[in-house]
């Protein structure tokens, strides 16, 4: 025997839901296979239910699309910043600098290695402790680095860093959606058993395969097993 299965997307929930209001608004209510309570549940539901859905996707179609921009923001600032401690490191090896200015940028002064830049949070830590640190330097007479500039490394990484603020905030916001929209399920699950109960109910006294069909006809799906589709073959 076939058994019923929910939706289990929130495109096949609104369908179900929205199949079920379409019924509601052709029938009238003596010949509606369920109350007209569940049906003034369902328009009352309905539009606050799609309202969260697209709400959620426009934010996760803006932060994805941000995401891009905020990846070739990383790109660019991670270059110029190791490129800076590429030139200092240069400098260090002709003389010209010292190897303890490594120390003002948080390295070790013998340790010649650029540090390890993979991700945001490695970006946004030695962003920041590199332009402080040569700030600090230039502060006490340091003379310049050049190709790239302080001022260069500067303008790529606050501009990494005013890209990164804003998806972060994206994200937050994003969540926020997936959060209303999961409590939406919920409630809207719950209206589904209901509608689909209530219109089982008023079909039990017919033969099982015309109570399907009926029920079908409502928008209540349901699914044969393996064995049994063989045996309709």
């Amino acid at each position: 025997m076939p058994y019923r299965r929910l939706p289990n997307t929130d495109q096949a929930r609104l369908r179900a839901l929205k199949t079920a209001q379409s019924i509601g608004a052709q029938l009238p209510p003596m010949e509606l296979a369920f109350s007209q309570k569940r049906l003034f549940d369902i328009k009352a539901f309905v539009p606050q239910y799609e309202q969260a859905i697209q709400q959620y996707q426009f934010s996760r179609d803006r932060q994805g699309k941000f995401g891009k921009s905020l990846a070739e923001q990383f790109k660019m600032s991670r270059m110029y910043l190791s490129h800076f401690l590429q030139v200092v490191n240069m400098a260090i090896t002709r003389g010209e600098l010292k190897p303890e200015v490594r120390t003002f940028y948080g390295l070790d002064q013998e340790n010649k290695a650029i540090p390890e830049i993979n991700t945001e949070q490695q970006l946004m830590d030695w962003g920041k402790k590199v332009i402080q640190g040569e700030e600090k330097r230039m502060s006490q007479g340091g003379s310049r680095v050049f190709n790239p500039t302080l001022a260069m490394v500067k303008m790529r990484f606050e501009k990494f860093q005013e890209n990164y603020d804003f998806h972060k905030d994206l994200l937050k916001t994003s969540q926020k959606m997936h959060d209303k929209v999961a409590i939406e399920r919920e409630t809207a699950d719950e209206l589904i058993v209901s509608i689909w109960n209530e219109v089982e109910a008023s079909f039990n006294n017919l033969d099982p395969d015309l109570k399907r069909q009926k029920a079908s006809a409502y928008g209540v799906v349901y699914i044969y097993r393996p064995s049994e589709k063989d045996r309709l073959e």
